[in-house]
């Protein structure tokens, strides 16, 4: 059974934050679990409708204020009013990354649109709002700063290429911001979710009936996992890893790689004594 914490209603606010793709799945739970914890809540998504009736229910609930900004992300105008909003309220100290969109099958065969349009969504859109939340949480010293990735970031031959290509570039881009901004005090997490029951599965032409059972986690479990690897100060929180020495040591082989990535001369495999 999932545990649904108490309404902290009488707790104090932690300034706000702001949730992309908040009108259902992840998003949505993230929007309840961190008004529980005392968030004031900006929630963004396309349908104004069901973002409405969630900021109802959560100011009912939980006694925080949450507010609607209706916005495509893949609109520019759209997406250049949730990064003003960023950098202009100095009451959002944590932004979560996670509105998001695959799109399943090889790249000969795909609708070439509609992967323009991921781009847009899993790349685009969240460097921009990290890159507007990262200069006002370091100017105030302080921030939180969730990214939504996936566990295919890791392993690209399982899925999409072109949707587990956003996703490692998410990730990569969550690595370079903790060395940016963690001096700073900001804190930044990237979050790698496996396959979970939202409505991306369906969106992307790929009934969640066809996927193995133990391989579907439920939403509540993964954004309870993530928000307890963000309290336990994890950089990279994979939330049904329980061999977690597994991937540091991947971790530390690609490190171990790093001296030896550019150097003056070409290796000995490839030289003409070699050959």
């Amino acid at each position: 059974m999932i545990h649904t914490p108490a309404p902290v209603a009488s707790r104090p606010s932690l300034g706000a934050a702001l949730i992309t793709g908040a009108s259902s799945g992840i998003g949505a739970v993230y929007a309840d679990r961190l008004a529980r914890r005392g968030y004031d809540l900006v929630l963004v998504a396309r349908d104004g409708a069901r973002l409405a009736a969630l900021a109802e229910r959560l100011q009912r609930h939980t006694g925080v204020q949450a507010e609607v900004l209706q916005a495509d992300l893949t609109v520019r105008a759209d997406l250049a009013r949730v990064e003003q909003r960023l950098q202009t309220d100095a009451r959002i100290a944590l932004l979560v990354n996670n509105a998001g969109m695959a799109v399943s099958g090889t790249l000969a065969t795909a609708d070439l649109e509609a992967v323009e349009q991921m781009i847009a969504l899993n790349v685009l859109a969240p460097t921009r709002l990290a890159a507007a939340a990262a200069k006002a949480f370091a100017a105030r010293k302080g921030g939180t700063l969730i990214n939504i990735a996936s566990v295919l970031a890791l392993v690209p031959e399982m899925f999409s290429g072109t949707y587990s290509g956003t996703k490692a570039y998410v990730l990569n881009l969550t690595k370079s911001l903790q060395q940016e901004l963690g001096p700073l005090g900001v804190r930044v997490q990237a979050v790698l979710p496996g396959a979970t029951r939202t409505e991306i599965w369906d969106r992307a032409g790929t009934p969640i009936q066809h996927l193995p059972a133990d391989m579907l986690m439920e939403v509540d479990a993964m954004v309870d996992a993530a928000l307890a690897g963000l309290d336990q100060g994890e950089a990279v929180t994979i939330p049904s890893l329980e061999a977690v020495h597994e991937w540091n040591a991947l971790e530390d082989a690609r490190r171990a790689l790093g001296p030896y990535l550019s150097l003056r001369q070409p290796a000995t495999r490839y030289t003409a004594e070699a050959a």
